[in-house]
């Protein structure tokens, strides 16, 4: 069944004053190749003026995507006026790597790291096997980041499970070892179903679990791609969004005008309900993010003049 929908107007939003007591957060990814490297640039240049409260640049195994993540976050810090935060895995690392890695980016002018275990390095599905100098897991990295620096440490958090955990409640465990460890806040896998998110957080409080747990929104850029993440990270598409776009192979400016349609439905019942903060898996892309940051009454002239 397609979510109800759920009209808030940005007027509306902005007259309660919804807009002043909303956070937005944006990921991007460091680019392989010239016109990658446009693509993100532009996508930053847009979403810049909505002064989100930080900005992640993800990070993968291999020196070549470490480095490319470095050199993302030095532009940013030297370019703009953003909080870069950035990613960083156990993957394929020795905990001494994993120290240079944290020390370069404190050293750099970072305070905020996302800390994730990370995929293995042959690809979603199979075994994780940790570097035999390296740390275990998501929570040994932040006791281990938590040892180096005084850094703020988000972690992921799954309301379907990391498709490794047994199931929800081991899955609760690891967010709890990480918060013990001393993460400030989790952000999700991306979801689709907003009542996935609220059970999960309803769980999660009930575990005495009390960071706050941040949705993580992706805009259907390209509808089979996301089918494919799905498949890979273990998260649900139901059967209304698939509809949404059946037929619309060959019509990206129909695809487009559904995708801001089904994201602004999405954002705009969490806020009606109560989230207040949002953090968006840009693929480096602005148009579909910006638009759905209007609907929620964000404007950079507000910005500015509350800065």
């Amino acid at each position: 069944m397609a979510p109800t929908v759920h009209t808030l107007p940005s007027a509306q939003a902005l007259e309660f004053g919804l807009a002043s007591q909303l956070h937005v957060s944006f990921e991007f990814f460091p680019p392989k190749t010239p016109d990658m490297a446009v693509a993100l640039w532009q996508a930053v240049d847009r979403l810049a003026p909505l002064a989100p409260a930080f900005v992640s640049v993800t990070y993968g195994a291999g020196g070549s995507t470490r480095e490319r993540t470095h050199v993302t976050i030095e532009r940013i810090l030297a370019t703009t006026d953003l909080v870069p935060a950035a990613h960083l895995t156990c993957v394929a690392a020795s905990r001494a790597e994993i120290s240079e890695v944290i020390h370069r980016y404190w050293d750099a002018g970072v305070r905020h790291i996302v800390a994730l275990r990370g995929d293995p390095p042959a690809g979603v599905g199979i075994r994780y096997e940790p570097h035999p100098e390296g740390y275990r897991n998501a929570a040994d990295l932040v006791a281990g980041i938590r040892r180096e620096v005084n850094a703020e440490i988000t972690v992921a958090a799954y309301p379907e499970k990391h498709p490794d955990s047994p199931d929800v409640e081991a899955d609760i465990d690891m967010l709890a070892a990480k918060v013990d460890a001393g993460a400030n806040r989790a952000i999700t896998q991306f979801f689709f179903d907003n009542d996935l998110y609220f059970r999960y957080v309803d769980r999660v409080r009930a575990r005495g679990i009390e960071v706050p747990i941040v949705p993580g929104i992706l805009p259907v850029q390209n509808f089979g791609q996301v089918q494919n993440f799905a498949q890979r990270c273990g998260a649900s598409l139901p059967a209304w969004l698939a509809r949404r776009f059946e037929g619309l192979d060959d019509d990206p400016a129909t695809r487009k005008l559904i995708a801001a349609t089904v994201a602004a439905e999405q954002v705009l019942e969490l806020a009606r309900r109560g989230v207040r903060d949002f953090h968006f898996y840009t693929m480096n892309r602005a148009d579909l993010v910006y638009a759905i940051c209007h609907l929620l009454g964000l404007r950079p002239q507000l910005r500015r003049a509350a800065a």
